[in-house]
């Protein structure tokens, strides 16, 4: 299911779009390149996107990048990586006012960091930052997003020696 849900990145648009947590709260994915390397979101500006003092609820800023890196990393990286987010932190700077922004990217350099930091089978943690803004340009937010990225078991080094050769090293270890 997962590769060919990720074959084609409009297929994920479609399906995120779709999904409750998003389509529920005002959640749009704009666009999304063909490599998985850009995506754009838009939270809309309704009623039920607006707290008691009629701006975009944290909450649902917070939430318009929940997904997005770890779809992209998936897209990218294929079915050998696990792929989860770990942390996040939100500094609210202004008030969302109107419909909000999010463009997320990942760089040739970050992907370089991540291959190399995961090679030996190896956890890695690489963290991107991003700003939400409104219509007109203004931060609203800033958000730092941690994921979790590992070679899936069977792609890691070790699942990939003979077993003999495992066997004979663990005894000598």
């Amino acid at each position: 299911m997962k590769d060919w849900l990720f074959k084609k990145p409009g297929r994920v648009r479609m399906l995120l779009n779709l999904w409750p947590p998003f389509f529920f709260t005002g959640i749009k994915i704009v666009r999304i390149s063909d490599d998985y390397r850009y995506c754009k979101v838009k939270l809309k500006n309704w009623p039920g996107t607006r707290n008691a003092n009629g701006t975009q609820f944290g909450g649902s800023l917070f939430a318009m990048t929940d997904p997005i890196y770890s779809l992209m990393f998936m897209g990218i990286l294929g079915s050998r990586y696990y792929v989860w987010d770990k942390a996040a932190h939100i500094d609210f700077i202004n008030p969302g006012v109107g419909e909000v922004y999010v463009e997320c990217t990942i760089d040739d350099d970050m992907l370089q960091k991540i291959k190399e930091g995961t090679a030996g089978g190896d956890k890695y943690f690489p963290e991107v930052n991003n700003i939400i803004y409104d219509k007109k340009g203004n931060t609203v937010a800033s958000l730092t997003r941690t994921l979790y990225i590992r070679l899936k078991k069977p792609f890691r080094p070790d699942a990939l020696k003979p077993r003999d050769e495992k066997v004979s090293q663990e005894s000598t270890d």
